[in-house]
């Protein structure tokens, strides 16, 4: 065997070296050039920078290059390459190639040697990260800040922790196909048409197929439309059908229902909390608050309350956040809860991470979507983010909105995989009320009221979801009932009311 490099190792916090197995680096690389089908399994797993030797590093990263190419990777080929190479001088020049291939019995180890090196490197990422903590911790030459400290180690630390030290998301068509598979047959158990979170309204179901995995959805609407209400209701509807699966038996993971992150950047936790527990208890939301409420509606408010005491709906609702800072939030909330949608109520109150106030907001609002989607991606779960649209929606007649009433829309229109929006045109009829009427006035204001309140009742708690943009179906429009006492949307059953075909 191979007399591996000496090597003096930079001390450790500790002062111990950095975790390493330089003979085991060594005997893989061995085993590679004596039978290349080995690197079919170690690839997918093992990179260059995760062996602990720089010219072990380098070797390993040319016999990939080799076989990239369909070349053999023996000493012999890989000789020319190393012919300049500074290090190899040093342990004798290229003849180092062929030591390395002296013990044949390291082909029979070499998986395991794959593995220790793959496990060793991520010791070193994590002891990395503390050596990092420890020394900006002990810095206070510059601007201290705590916080931002502890959320980028912890950022660091999830990146150990789910990518393995920066390991790349490469997945083989086997591996992409067995997760298609297992969607499809997420979709059957679940009654066919939700391969995704489930919103808990089965006309959007049947056109979405559900929030989807690794998906940033962009809910949009102007003031007074519901979008909240209806992430609110999404969020909990998720949540239920979390619990509800669970209680049947269903494993987690083939789950209709996922545990929910909202991070409420516009209203508080207990303002919310009223939001459902009026939707929940039939109570209107606004006697809820004034207290306009009986002893019987009391009772339902409070089997309400005890019966979502479980409910896995985990709400932050920390104004001012950055786009750092609540990706931090959902990766510990993903780690600690498990949960599987993150909603952010909305994209526009978040902040980007440059320090300059003076910052191009389109620049900035296109360094939160792409967070988002990178969130989502992340995470692999569906990310909701409500937004604002431009008041040029209510310089038209036709008031529904369109991809380009977004704000800063080219990067959300351009991240986002589904743009939803809500329309309530009873909310713009009620608003044309004309004069009410009065015994001697004139038939026309007669005629002018009575054909506004057949508008109404035409529009009474009808509400669309426009499905502008999505990247797996088409757009298209469900309608939906929404009861504005209890901030509820529900299904409209309309036979009249079909969806647009597929353009």
């Amino acid at each position: 065997m191979v007399q591996p490099l000496s090597l003096v190792e930079p001390p450790t916090p500790t002062g111990q070296s950095l975790p390493h197995n330089v003979e085991a680096e060594a005997a893989l690389l061995g085993a590679l050039m004596i039978d290349n089908r080995l690197a079919e399994d170690v690839q997918l797993k093992l990179r260059p920078d995760h062996f602990h030797e720089p010219l072990h590093g380098r070797i390993y990263e040319q016999i990939l290059r080799l076989l990239d190419r369909n070349m053999i990777a023996s000493p012999v080929t890989l000789r020319p390459l190393f012919e300049a190479d500074e290090e190899m001088k040093e342990l004798g020049g290229p003849s180092y190639l062929a030591q390395l291939t002296g013990s044949g019995a390291a082909i029979i180890g070499a998986r395991d040697f794959a593995d220790q090196i793959y496990d060793l490197a991520l010791l070193r990422a994590l002891v990395g990260v503390g050596r990092e903590m420890v020394e900006r911790a002990l810095d206070t030459s510059e601007e201290v800040e705590p916080k931002g400290q502890i959320e980028e180690a912890e950022a660091a630390l999830y990146r150990v922790a789910e990518e393995g030290g920066g390991e790349g998301g490469v997945k083989s068509f086997a591996q992409a196909t067995r997760l298609a598979v297992q969607m499809a047959e997420k979709a059957l158990n679940t009654g066919g048409g939700l391969s995704g979170v489930t919103t808990g309204l089965d006309t959007v179901n049947a056109k979405t197929g559900g929030l989807h995995h690794s998906d940033l959805i962009i809910l949009a609407g102007r003031p007074g439309m519901g979008k909240t209400a209806l992430a609110t209701n999404f969020a909990f509807n998720a949540a239920q059908r979390y619990v509800r699966d669970i209680e049947d038996g269903i494993a987690p993971e083939k789950s209709a229902g996922a545990a929910v992150a909202f991070f409420s950047l516009e209203m508080s936790a207990d303002q919310l909390a009223t939001r459902i527990l009026a939707e929940q208890s039939g109570i209107s939301s606004e006697n809820l608050r004034m207290g306009k409420i009986s002893q019987l509606d009391f009772r339902n408010l409070a089997r309400a309350a005890a019966d979502l005491e479980s409910l896995p709906l985990y709400i932050d609702d920390t104004p001012g956040l950055t786009i750092a800072a609540l990706r931090t939030r959902a990766r510990r909330l993903k780690r600690q809860k498990g949960i599987g949608l993150v909603v952010v109520d909305y994209l526009q109150l978040l902040q980007g991470t440059g320090r300059n106030s003076n910052e191009n907001r389109v620049q900035e609002i296109s360094e939160i979507s792409r967070g988002l989607k990178t969130l989502a991606k992340e995470l692999g779960v569906p990310v909701l983010a409500l937004s604002q649209l431009s008041r040029a929606v209510e310089q038209r007649e036709d008031k529904r909105p369109q991809l380009s009433d977004l704000r800063e829309s080219g990067s959300i229109e351009q991240d986002a995989d589904i743009v939803l929006f809500v329309y309530r045109e009873e909310y713009y009829v009620a608003s044309r009320e004309p004069k009410r009427p009065v015994e001697g006035d004139d038939a026309k204001i007669f005629e002018s009221y009575e054909q506004w309140q057949r508008d109404m009742e035409r529009v009474y708690q009808l509400s669309e979801l426009i499905i502008a943009k999505q990247r797996h179906g088409a757009t298209g429009k469900v309608k939906m009932k929404f009861d504005a006492k209890i901030t509820r949307f529900s299904d409209h059953i309309d036979a009249d009311y079909l969806p647009e075909a597929r353009g």
